[in-house]
């Protein structure tokens, strides 16, 4: 755990050995762990050490080291992020130390993905839905639990244009059945890192993103769910308004307590990000296993890149996004297809730039 702790980031420059305790008014500071790395599932014995000692230490990319503040009067809110919380759920010590904190929220992300070669890490979506329950009754209340269907991504497969789109219905379908509501989408960003990456990307063109939002957000409609985009204007015209994933203003309202968090933005997010202030405990040092092709972090990405884990699911369960039913369907009715509605575009369609 020693090790772990020394190779923390906090993410920023700062002077030396700060000690970051209770915010001005104790108990309104929120602690996300973490949008850097994926804490729950590969990290938890550190995540637990650090929980259990009331203060975790991050050391600062341009030297230096501050200590943050875990003990629970300090915090408002902790947020986990993590593709998997199996590991999480099933630790009843690990479930303890959380049950000390005023509130616990949740940031899933399930993006029908896990298991094939961009998510090789990842559990497939069928077994990570699975878990929605449990993570409900771990935050006391699903509206403490966001899913994120995040990000779309496509790609080129054997002269085709392969999507994660026909996923989103049985994602949505799951949030509705066990009373969440709040979700999150974006695009996939493709920076230069992940462009280098053995992927042939497809990155869809204005116009293609706005039929993608719609579809999308009449289909959080049928479900009854509040569908909000992650940084990403791209869906506002379609409807999809942007929302802060980390937002004061719910969490504060959600509190047990009634405390406030503090509703001021966080600076240290992208551009476009709507997020409130919080502190992220993670580091992009402490590299995740889960190998996801697309992220903008660390992953940890084998010579294989996922292809000697369990192929890809392409016919996902029940209707697609494509579909439009009256009322929400049977899941076990209807048959999937993985075929995007996007054409493909002149040229290699790769959407590079």
């Amino acid at each position: 755990m020693a090790e772990l702790a020394d190779a923390l980031d906090s993410g920023s420059s700062g002077v030396s050995n700060p000690r970051v305790g209770s915010s001005p008014t104790p108990g309104t500071r929120v602690i996300s762990a973490s949008r850097r790395t994926d804490l729950p599932r590969w990290y938890l014995p550190w995540l637990a050490g650090a929980l259990r000692a009331g203060e975790a230490t991050i050391a600062l990319p341009y030297g230096g080291q501050r200590t943050v503040s875990l003990r629970p009067e300090h915090v408002h809110t902790l947020v986990l992020w993590s593709k998997d919380f199996s590991l999480l759920l099933a630790e009843r010590g690990v479930r303890k130390l959380l049950a000390r904190y005023d509130q616990i929220t949740a940031q899933f992300t399930v993006t029908g993905l896990g298991g094939g070669p961009l998510e090789p890490g990842v559990p497939p979506p069928e077994e990570a839905l699975e878990q929605l329950p449990r993570l409900v009754n771990l935050c006391g209340s699903p509206h403490r639990v966001t899913v994120r269907f995040d990000p779309i991504v496509h790609w080129w497969a054997k002269g085709r244009i392969a999507s994660n789109i026909p996923w989103a219905e049985s994602v949505f379908r799951a949030c509705a059945r066990h009373g969440i509501r709040d979700l999150r989408t974006s695009f996939a960003t493709l920076y230069g890192k992940v462009q280098r990456r053995p992927v042939r990307w497809y990155d869809p063109s204005a116009a293609e993103r706005g039929r993608i939002a719609a579809d999308l957000r009449d289909l959080a409609r049928l479900y009854r769910l509040d569908i909000a985009a992650c940084s990403d204007p791209s869906l506002e015209a379609a409807g999809i308004p942007r929302k802060g994933c980390i937002d004061g203003r719910g969490l504060s309202s959600l509190h047990p307590r009634g405390t406030a968090a503090s509703l001021r933005r966080d600076r240290g997010q992208r551009r476009d990000c709507l997020c409130t202030e919080s502190v992220d405990i993670g580091s992009y040092t402490m590299r995740c296993p889960g190998g996801c092709l697309y992220c903008y972090a660390q992953p940890a990405l084998s010579r294989t890149n996922g292809r000697a884990h369990r192929p890809m699911r392409t016919r996902p369960p029940g209707p697609t996004a494509e579909r439009r039913p009256s009322a929400p369907p049977n899941p076990g009715s209807g048959s999937g297809t993985a075929r995007t509605p996007l054409p493909p575009r002149d040229g290699d369609g790769t959407g590079s730039s």
